[in-house]
């Protein structure tokens, strides 16, 4: 074991505490509105900071100071683009799925589109769903593997386990309020490795900028450079960046429902508007540790076991951080870990139950039926974490994109396109899924153009197939 008592200690506690307190919110739960909205009860900032912590994974804490250690803060461009689709969300989607009692962001589909548009979207959402979070679950094995010098297999189980334990139990209030400790234990955990790691550069910060300087402008951010290959430019982030936040927070359901578990619309823009500013925050502490990482290997032996990037951030924190401290962060890193875990399983759940399993007033005992669906994708994402996946968070952000496109453009196609009706959705749909899987396996198209190009495809697919429909949404309405 590499890790001392008391830092096996701290993580033992948090780990035990944080799952008996979500599994309190079970005497809450009276219906599905309380299990998969929590009531609509939750205040915006706890839901901002749940947003955050959904967005935010294990991935982006270790993988993220890997991607700078190794180049730049060239990946901050993205988050810019991140922020700009929080403002066209609060104004093209968010006020729709105000516009009645929404249980999953696929109901909307089905009220533009049709029963059909709707289990087709939420089909690509649970499958894309899952293989993310098994690529987030994947990573808390690193970590694990780091700390104790073991297998990873068996922290893996031991995360989802736990994690599955208070979903089951406390549903989507559980999952809220849950986010919001471990939100703030990973963030001051990440602040205190910074001003840890920054102590034991000699020189401090002025080192930094000059070692980083030297070795070929590591604290670089803006590259203007017009590429279709190269995944962070200005461009690609900014568009790239714009159009990836808009599918993930504005057609994801583990995103969207967030923002239907607010007590108003309001509510719900103000914690989505909240949330990006804290998003591009922290973004720039992880790469900045990555390069100061960088600096400090010039100073230690500090050694990413295996050469893996996504190890050299857990490495320093196992290897040279003080004992007690040393667990803090540990646990700061288990915390998103099941924070991520929590969300996928419940917005899961939801739609499997809402969206593939008929209405809730179809269902005899909703809120058992709702808790083994739980389970069935507690066992689901347990097993993909299993999974191999390589760099994590490229890989994690690379599944997503490749079908995010499709979802985006159907969205889009029902809120501005009259004359769209089911048909030419779902040929949209389809054009645009195949398209990405034929970009990611025979073009060189760098990964965060993948949903701007599938939403572009969808689109226009959609609206070429709706010119050609015997009747427009309107004539359908005027008949009825």
């Amino acid at each position: 074991m590499r890790i001392s008592p008391t830092d096996l200690a701290i993580l033992v506690v948090y780990l035990a505490g944080i799952t008996a307190f979500g599994a309190r919110f079970r005497r809450s739960q009276k219906n599905l509105r309380d299990y998969f909205l929590g009531g609509r009860s939750a205040p915006w900032w706890a839901l901002a900071c749940s947003i955050v912590a959904t967005e935010t994974s294990t991935l982006t804490i270790i993988s993220t100071p890997g991607i700078a250690f190794a180049g730049n803060l060239g990946f901050l461009q993205l988050a810019l683009g991140y922020l700009v689709a929080r403002v066209i969300l609060c104004v093209v989607l968010v006020p729709q799925y105000f516009q009645g009692e929404f249980y999953t962001a696929y109901q909307l589909l089905q009220k533009r589109f049709g029963a059909r548009m709707k289990s087709a979207a939420a089909t690509v959402f649970l499958v894309t769903r899952a293989l993310a979070e098994g690529v987030r679950i994947s990573a808390i094995g690193k970590v694990v593997s780091v700390a104790f010098g073991t297998g990873e297999k068996v922290s893996i189980l031991m995360v989802a386990m736990l994690t599955l334990a208070y979903t089951f139990e406390g549903g989507m209030q559980a999952v809220i309020w849950t986010d919001v400790i471990q939100f703030g234990l990973y963030l001051s955990g990440s602040v205190t490795a910074f001003v840890i790691l920054l102590h034991k550069i000699p020189s401090g910060w002025l080192e930094v900028t000059q070692a980083a300087a030297a070795a070929g402008g590591k604290l670089t951010v803006f590259d203007f450079t017009f590429s279709l290959t190269r995944s962070y430019t200005f461009w690609s982030g900014l568009l790239g960046g714009t159009f990836l936040t808009m599918a993930s927070h504005g057609t994801d359901h583990t995103m969207v429902q967030r923002l239907l578990a607010a007590r108003n619309e309001r509510d719900s823009k103000t914690a989505l508007l909240a949330s990006g500013v804290i998003v591009f925050v922290q973004f720039a502490l992880f790469l900045v540790i990555g390069v100061m990482l960088f600096v400090y290997t010039q100073h230690s032996a500090l050694v990413a076991p295996g050469g893996d990037p996504d190890k050299r951030f857990p490495a320093f924190i196992v290897q040279d951080m003080p004992a007690g401290l040393k667990g803090l962060v540990l646990a700061s890193i288990f915390a998103i870990a099941m924070s991520n875990a929590s969300g996928s399983l419940n917005s899961l759940a939801s739609s499997s139950m809402m969206d593939l399993g008929g209405s809730r007033n179809q269902a005899a005992q909703p809120l058992k039926r709702s808790r083994e669906l739980t389970l069935v994708w507690g066992v689901v994402l347990a097993l993909l974490g299993l999974i191999r996946w390589g760099p994590v968070l490229v890989a994690g952000l690379t599944i997503a994109s490749i079908t995010y496109g499709a979802m985006l453009g159907v969205f889009l196609l029902g809120t501005w396109n009259p004359r769209a009706n089911e048909r030419s959705a779902l040929a949209g749909f389809a054009a645009g899924l195949a398209s990405m899987i034929a970009i990611k396996w025979f073009t060189p198209l760098a990964w965060t153009w993948y949903v701007l190009v599938g939403t572009l495809i969808t689109f226009s697919v959609g609206s070429l197939v709706s010119l050609t429909s015997a009747e427009t949404v309107q004539e359908k309405r005027g008949l009825n």
